[in-house]
């Protein structure tokens, strides 16, 4: 999306003062998923609504890109979404688009010098059948005599500390290294002790407190979820989604009836702009009132704040409960997401047409080690690997793969890679890195197969979600809600996942 000149900016020829503030019905900071649903439910209630985000594009980290040739659009970021509730389907179906399952393909795990199917019947990892054969080729005997104990230890044998300790006290070390590190931290971009037990698996501590059982507690989950795929996808590419949001919204500005004054760009009240990062936030009667750092100031009775960025502007105004005064809530301080280089391969590669590794990898975090330590596995030298997850893009999503056998011809494939976990600065792989990676993982030599590749940072965009981080945003999250006009949503507070966001955005304004 090509950026607006700022709309409230003195004019640099003339030198005239900036236009008075707007006026609309409700501003919406921040582009991301959160932001543009949130803006999206607010226009279909017939609201007047500006979006302003600071980057040069809306998505967060929703891309859509494509290779020189064949010039296929693929999501360069988020690429599918959980099956649980129907709402991001919904959505969906209401923009338009279709939604997609998956191919029928198991997942693979990587640790200790191994590849292994991950078990079918788990959460994030964690088996419900201790004893599985899938469960014993990943973690061996003595890994599966120390998980079967979790149906035997009585239920105080148990540390909910954060899911890492949670998963060592009922199943042992093995199934946490093997089974849920390469999942969890593959999704959340952290380590497992980091990670709050409620905000990455909901439902799993309620069901422990039920069945005194951690494999149990996970069989019941997963009787209660619907049937077939953990995920969907949509037919193009989840970047559809974006697409289609941006210009709905946008659209809803050519309703404003009110909108005499125009400039170089438009009618003022364009909904969608982008390249306005906001510097000010305060009340003005009944209004909120939004500054940004190239000189536009809008108002409106409503505000929704979507980037913990803009967070500390709000804490003069928030109110906590039980409170007489505002500004006595801690904003939360979310720590530095992982810095994340997805690089993305279109390969010569008929060896792929049978899926090798299913529809693709997770890395465990020791991998690396275990791996140049020479542990004998399935990895055929897998010595290095840099990588944290691999996906066989072409082999998970048939609409993609037809897409590309259609415009390149049979035996190409695309294969995407993932770089980075928490704490550390990550150098952007190359092609060549990327290949031997994928070559390792997947056992098939493809270090001279490359046709063309793009790489995309995603620096930082989503804390991990500790415990000490999500009680931070509770207490802030809910003086917002006794805050008039106020809402908060978003990644930072609804957690990861393009359900748990879009879900959580919709709800958040409802009330306003």
């Amino acid at each position: 999306m090509t950026p607006l000149p700022p709309l409230g900016a003195p004019d640099a020829a003339s030198g005239r003062p900036a236009r008075p503030p707007e006026h609309v019905d409700a501003v919406v900071v921040g582009g991301g998923i959160g932001g543009l649903v949130a803006a999206r439910t607010l226009t279909r209630r017939g609201l007047q609504v500006v979006l302003l985000e600071a980057s040069d594009r809306v998505g967060g980290p929703v891309r859509g890109g494509a290779f020189g040739s064949p010039p296929v659009r693929l999501d360069l970021g988020a690429e599918s979404f959980a099956a649980r509730g129907t709402t991001v389907t919904d959505l969906a179906e209401e923009l338009g688009l279709d939604v997609v399952s998956p191919a029928a393909l198991s997942a693979w795990g990587y640790a200790a010098g191994r590849a292994f199917p991950l078990p079918k019947a788990g959460v994030l990892g964690i088996p419900s059948v201790p004893w599985a054969a899938d469960v014993r080729r990943a973690i061996g005997w003595l890994g599966v005599a120390r998980a079967a104990l979790d149906r035997v230890l009585p239920r105080f044998v148990a540390d909910t500390t954060d899911l890492g300790t949670l998963v060592r006290s009922r199943l042992g070390r093995r199934v946490a290294d093997r089974l849920v590190a390469p999942v969890a931290t593959g999704v959340h971009s952290a380590p497992l002790d980091r990670l709050d037990v409620a905000a990455v698996a909901p439902g799993l501590l309620d069901a422990f407190a039920r069945t005194a059982s951690l494999s149990r507690a996970v069989a019941e989950l997963r009787a209660a979820a619907p049937a077939g795929s953990a995920v969907r996808g949509i037919d193009g590419g989840i970047h559809a989604v974006v697409e289609a949001l941006t210009g709905e919204i946008a659209a809803s500005a050519e309703e404003f009836a009110d909108s005499p004054r125009t400039d170089a760009t438009g009618p003022i009240h364009a909904a969608v702009r982008v390249g306005q990062q906001v510097d000010g936030v305060q009340r003005v009667g009944a209004d909120w009132q939004v500054t940004t750092t190239v000189g536009d100031t809008v108002r409106a009775p409503r505000l929704v704040v979507t980037t913990p960025h803009v967070a500390p502007l709000l804490a003069p105004w928030v109110t906590a409960p039980g409170e007489a005064e505002p500004g006595t809530v801690p904003v939360p301080t979310p720590e530095a997401g992982a810095d994340i280089w997805l690089a993305t391969l279109l390969l010569d590669a008929p060896e792929l047409d049978d899926a090798p590794r299913g529809s693709g990898m997770l890395v465990a975090p020791d991998a690396e080690s275990a791996a140049d330590a020479g542990v004998a596995g399935d990895s055929k030298g897998a010595a290095g690997v840099r990588a944290k997850a691999l996906t066989h893009a072409t082999a998970k999503w048939p609409w993609l793969a037809d897409r590309v056998r259609r415009a390149a011809g049979p035996g190409v494939h695309v294969v995407r890679l993932s770089y980075g976990r928490i704490g550390t600065t990550t150098e952007p792989p190359s092609a060549e890195e990327a290949a031997r990676d994928a070559s390792a993982l997947l056992g098939v030599d493809l270090t001279d197969r490359v046709r063309d590749h793009l790489l995309q940072r995603w620096d930082g965009s989503l804390p991990p979600p500790t415990p000490a981080y999500r009680a931070q945003v509770a207490a802030f999250s809910a003086a917002v809600g006794h805050t008039p006009g106020l809402a908060v949503t978003g990644g930072w507070v609804a957690g990861t996942g393009l359900a748990a966001i879009v879900a959580h955005a919709q709800a958040a304004v409802a009330a306003l």
